[in-house]
């Protein structure tokens, strides 16, 4: 595990933009009155609490899954994929009354806009995709591990590494519409500066879609996804709506940086690096807690969600980094920090976030950088 531990270090030192970013140093007072931030450290520590519980919850049956595994059969690949496919039905039921509750949590502070029917049946729709892929992914495992015995691992760390290129590739075009309607962004300012900012970058952006997000959630939120012909920018539609165009712009510009520097396919080259190591500490932990003549395939789950959260956590470090060059970009790009000052502001009041987390939480749970340090590095572009 140390060794796993250590080369992901090292990829995410290999990977991660070389260049500093100045901050300044910002007090959320001076940016949130205080009934702003106490309404979001009440939100998200209780968000968090049941978060704890839920994933308490969902690890308690995979051990449980181990302990009563199946016998492996005359077909053990089918065993395989049924236990697979049980651990993925079992563990969502059982969190669902946390998930719910984190659910009237987020509606009570005016986060959610979707009805408990429709919640149930994304939900449903989730949980049916995700039970299938568990089902191919423990058929893959168990018959990897009859064909190359302990050396199982090498063939398995490849196999993560190809389908995370295949499900970035086909996911956007996929899975997401499965959820949510996405459509091309209208002609009008917002896809004019899109279009002049990727010009002015020398990016191929690919498509600019805007997402039908207000039918779930009052939050904002802008991503990039895709590889190749399905790469896009999708901005959802409350964004577009709730903020100014100057506000549009700068994340316009951030997700343009995203695909500037190619940090898509540079996580994706993370995880190639990453998953050797990892996987081989899968496979040996999953040998010590499989039973003998029962199906492997919980004791892998079980494995794999003991060593996921430590090398997370080191990924993690990789996306802030790229995350402080796409804001660096975009104040480059638009030349206009208070803007994105007041968007930080603006969005973090309205998603109901903390704008300065205990340094705890950054570490273990940050993707991207704090509110406050978004802002401190607004202000050192600034000047004097």
């Amino acid at each position: 595990m140390v060794a796993a531990i250590v080369v992901a270090e090292a990829a995410v030192l290999l990977l991660r933009p070389k260049e500093r970013y100045p901050v300044v140093e910002a007090d959320p007072r001076a940016y949130f009155s205080r009934s702003e931030l106490d309404r979001a450290v009440n939100f998200r520590n209780g968000q968090l609490w049941l978060y704890g519980g839920r994933t308490a919850v969902e690890l308690g049956i995979v051990i449980l899954a181990v302990r009563y595994a199946p016998r492996d059969g005359r077909r053990p690949a089918l065993t395989g994929a049924a236990a697979a496919a049980a651990i993925t039905l079992a563990t969502t039921a059982a969190a669902l009354p946390l998930r719910a509750a984190a659910r009237q949590r987020a509606k009570d502070v005016g986060l959610v806009t979707q009805s408990w029917g429709g919640w149930a049946a994304d939900t449903a729709k989730s949980t049916a995709i995700a039970g299938v892929l568990a089902a191919g992914g423990g058929a893959l495992l168990v018959v990897g591990m009859r064909r190359f015995g302990r050396d199982w691992w090498a063939p398995g760390a490849a196999a993560v590494a190809g389908f995370a290129v295949l499900f970035s590739y086909l996911g956007p075009v996929l899975l997401d519409p499965v959820f949510n309607r996405f459509t091309p962004l209208a002609a009008g300012e917002t896809r004019d500066d899109v279009l002049d900012l990727a010009r002015k970058a020398g990016v191929e952006v690919g498509e600019v879609y805007e997402v039908d997000a207000s039918r779930r959630t009052t939050a904002a939120n802008a991503y990039v996804t895709g590889l190749g012909h399905t790469k896009r920018v999708v901005l959802y539609d409350t964004l577009l709506k709730d903020f100014t165009p100057a506000e549009t712009r700068l994340v316009v510009a951030h997700e343009l940086g995203h695909v500037k520097f190619k940090d898509v396919p540079g996580g994706l080259l993370w995880l190639a690096l990453v998953a050797p190591l990892g996987t081989l500490v899968v496979a040996r932990a999953t040998e010590r807690l499989a039973r003998p003549g029962t199906t492997a395939v919980p004791a892998a789950v079980l494995s794999l969600a003991l060593v996921a959260p430590a090398l997370t956590l080191i990924s993690n470090q990789l996306s802030r980094a790229v995350e402080r060059r796409a804001d660096d970009f975009a104040l480059r790009m638009t030349g206009e920090p208070d803007a994105m000052v007041g968007f930080e502001r603006r969005i973090t009041v309205q998603n109901v976030g903390d704008p300065d987390p205990p340094g705890w939480q950054q570490l273990l749970m940050g993707t991207h950088p704090t509110t406050m340090e978004r802002i401190g590095q607004a202000l050192a572009a600034t000047g004097p």
